[in-house]
C-alpha cells in the first residue's frame, strides 16, 4: 500500500502525516472491528435518511467528471491489470468529508470517479431493533449499526473495475429501498464515512487514508443549521442530541482512527494546500498505474492466426455476395444503402437463433398427430446494440424475437488518450440468466466490442450465453474478442482481412452510421462508430 512520505511530528503543507512504515500506527493489533472503550453508549437519533444518491455527475470549469463511475479500459486479454486507486476518507458527523471529497475530485481533473458513503450501508433491522429506532434506543453511531461484510465485498469489486449494486438506506424507514444503486468501477474512488477506518479488512483495501479533522464547535455549529433549517427542530433538542449522542460516539470509536491516517486535513474543505498535497500524489499514483489502450499491441498479438472455432460466418451464396456488392458501392443511395442492410440483418440475426439452445418439444398437429419439434431452452433472450450503428440491428431482432427485450450501450473514443470509454448504459433488469445477442453493424479492431461485453460480464451475465453479431468484421477484430473472451459466440457476415493505420476495415463499407442515418462523417471516422453523440 503506497503511503505519504511522513515528516513525523511535522507540519507540512497546511496537514500532518501521522506514519511513515505503512503500519497504520497499531492497525495489526486491531480485531475486524475497534474495540470498544466502554459500554452504554446511548443512540443517536436520526429522521431522515443521510443515504442521498450522488449525483451521476460533476461539471467543474475544466471538465464533466462522471462520479456515477464506469468501467476503465481492458487490455487485449479482456481484463483490467491495475486496480483502481482508493481513497478512504474518515472524520466525524460535519466534519466535510464530503467537501474535502468534492475539492480533491475537482482539483484531480480525472473522468471517472466513483463516490462511496457508508451510509448506504447500514444494516437492515430486526423487529426489535426497528422498536428500538422507533424509541431512539438504538445506536446508528455503533460499527455493529453497518454492514462491514457488505461493504468489504461491494469495494473490494470497485477497486477490480467491476460493477456492484449500492443499497439505498432509508432512515425513516430504517430500512433498505427495493431499488438500488448500481455504480461501476472506475479511475479513482474516494470512500467517506464516520467509521471508515474502523474495520481491518476494510483498511487493507485504502490506497490512501485521509482524516478530516474539524473543530468540535465548527462540527456544532454545522449540525446546528442543518437540523434546524433542513429537519425543523429546535435548538435545544439538537443540543442535547449532539451531547448525549454525537459527542460520545466520535470520542469513543471515531477519534481513535485518526492515528491510522496517512494524512490528517485540519479545517476540512478550506485548506487548499493539504488538498493541493494529496492531489499530488494521486497523481504521482495514477500515472504509476495508467492504463493506456495499446492499440499496436492488440493489432499485432494474433497475427497469423487461423480463425477461432466461435467464429460463424455466413455462407456467401450469390444473394450474400450480391448484397454486399450493393452496400460496399459508394455510389449506393442511402435509400438503397438502408434496403439491403436490413435484409443482411435479417438473415444476420436468423442465423444467430441458430447457436441458442433448443430442447425437444412434441405438440400436436390439427390432423391429430403428434410432431417432434424444438423450442428454446433458456430463460430469456435479450438484445444489447452498441450505439449507435448497433441500433439499426434492432427491428431485425425484434422480428423474429417477439417481445424481446433490449439494452443500449453507448461507447466513445477519449480524443486526447485514444481509450474507448463508456458513457451511457442500460440493460434490462435481471439480465444476468439471459442470452444476450450483442449487436454492432461494424467491428473494425474489437476495441467496443470487448467494452461491451466486458459491462455484460460485469453484469453477471454467462460469458458462453453471448453472440457478438456483426454486418462485417475485420480479422483484427475477431481474433482480439476471441483471444479475450474464448466463450463468446462471433456470428457475422463477413470478414475483411485488413486494417489500415486509421483502422479503418479495408476494403470495409465506410462509416456505418453515416451511411444509414444520412450524417457527414468527420475527417478522422472509425468504423467502430464509436465517436457517437452522447445521450
Amino acid at each position: 500500500m503506497n503511503t505519504l512520505p511522513a515528516y513525523s511530528g511535522a507540519r507540512i503543507s497546511g496537514c500532518w502525516t501521522l506514519r511513515s512504515d505503512g503500519s497504520g500506527g497499531g492497525e495489526g493489533s486491531l480485531d475486524r472491528l475497534l474495540p470498544s472503550v466502554s459500554t452504554g453508549l446511548s443512540p443517536r437519533k436520526r429522521t431522515t435518511s443521510q443515504c442521498k444518491s450522488e449525483p451521476p455527475l460533476l461539471r467543474t470549469s475544466k471538465r464533466t467528471i462522471y462520479t456515477a463511475g464506469r468501467p476503465p479500459w481492458y487490455n487485449e486479454h479482456g481484463t483490467q491489470s491495475k486496480e483502481a486507486f482508493v481513497i478512504g476518507l474518515c472524520g466525524g458527523s460535519a466534519s466535510g468529508k464530503t467537501t474535502v471529497a468534492r475539492k480533491i475530485i475537482e482539483a484531480l481533473d480525472v473522468p471517472w470517479v466513483v463516490l462511496l458513503s457508508m451510509d448506504s450501508f447500514y444494516k437492515v433491522l430486526s423487529p426489535e431493533q426497528q422498536a428500538m429506532a422507533a424509541s431512539n434506543d438504538y445506536n446508528f453511531d455503533h460499527p455493529d449499526a453497518f454492514d462491514f461484510d457488505l461493504l468489504t465485498h461491494t469495494l473490494r469489486k470497485l477497486k477490480q473495475g467491476k460493477s456492484v449494486k449500492i443499497p439505498v438506506y432509508d432512515f425513516t424507514t430504517h430500512g433498505r429501498q427495493k431499488d438500488w444503486k448500481t455504480v461501476y468501477g472506475a479511475s479513482v474512488i474516494i470512500f467517506e464515512g464516520i467509521m471508515a477506518f474502523a474495520d481491518k479488512e476494510l483498511l487493507q483495501l485504502l490506497d490512501m487514508k485521509i482524516f478530516v479533522d474539524t473543530d468540535s464547535d465548527i462540527r456544532l455549529v454545522r449540525r446546528l443549521r442543518r437540523d434546524i433549517t433542513e429537519r425543523g427542530r429546535d435548538i435545544e433538542g439538537v443540543i442535547k442530541q449532539y451531547n448525549k449522542f454525537v459527542k460520545p460516539a466520535f470520542e469513543q470509536y471515531i477519534e481513535p482512527t485518526m492515528r491510522l491516517a496517512d494524512i490528517v486535513v485540519p479545517r476540512g474543505g478550506g485548506n487548499m494546500v493539504a488538498i493541493d498535497l494529496i492531489v499530488q500524489h494521486v497523481h504521482s499514483q495514477l500515472e504509476e498505474r495508467k492504463l493506456r489502450w495499446d492499440m499496436a499491441a492488440l493489432a499485432s498479438a494474433h497475427q497469423a492466426q487461423p480463425f477461432p472455432q466461435t467464429l460463424s460466418v455466413l455462407e456467401s451464396t450469390p444473394q450474400v455476395r450480391g448484397m454486399h456488392t450493393i452496400i460496399r458501392n459508394k455510389e449506393t443511395s442511402r435509400d438503397e444503402f438502408i434496403f439491403y442492410s436490413k435484409r443482411l440483418m435479417r438473415l444476420l440475426i436468423e442465423r444467430a437463433l441458430s447457436f441458442l439452445p433448443s430442447q425437444v418439444h412434441i405438440v400436436q398437429t390439427p390432423q391429430g398427430e403428434d410432431y417432434e419439434g424444438k423450442t428454446f431452452h433458456g430463460k430469456r433472450i435479450t438484445g444489447v446494440s452498441i450505439l449507435r450503428a448497433g441500433e439499426t440491428m434492432e427491428p431485425a431482432l425484434r422480428a423474429v424475437c417477439k417481445d424481446v427485450r433490449i439494452g443500449k450501450i453507448l461507447i466513445q473514443t477519449n480524443q486526447d488518450t485514444g481509450e474507448p470509454e463508456l458513457h451511457y448504459l442500460r440493460l434490462p433488469k435481471d439480465i444476468s440468466e439471459d442470452h444476450v445477442i450483442l449487436m454492432d453493424c461494424t467491428v473494425s479492431t474489437g476495441a467496443a466490442a470487448m467494452m461491451a461485453v466486458r459491462v455484460l460480464l460485469d453484469h453477471d451475465v454467462q460469458e458462453d450465453k453471448i453472440l457478438l453479431v456483426s454486418l462485417l468484421m475485420a480479422e483484427m477484430g475477431v481474433h482480439s474478442v476471441a483471444y479475450a473472451f474464448p466463450q463468446v459466440k462471433i456470428i457475422t457476415t463477413a470478414v475483411d482481412k485488413k486494417v489500415n493505420d486509421l483502422f479503418h476495415i479495408i476494403p470495409g463499407i465506410g462509416n456505418f452510421g453515416d451511411r444509414y442515418f444520412g450524417t457527414d462523417a468527420p475527417p478522422d471516422w472509425s468504423d467502430e462508430d464509436m465517436d457517437e453523440p452522447s445521450y
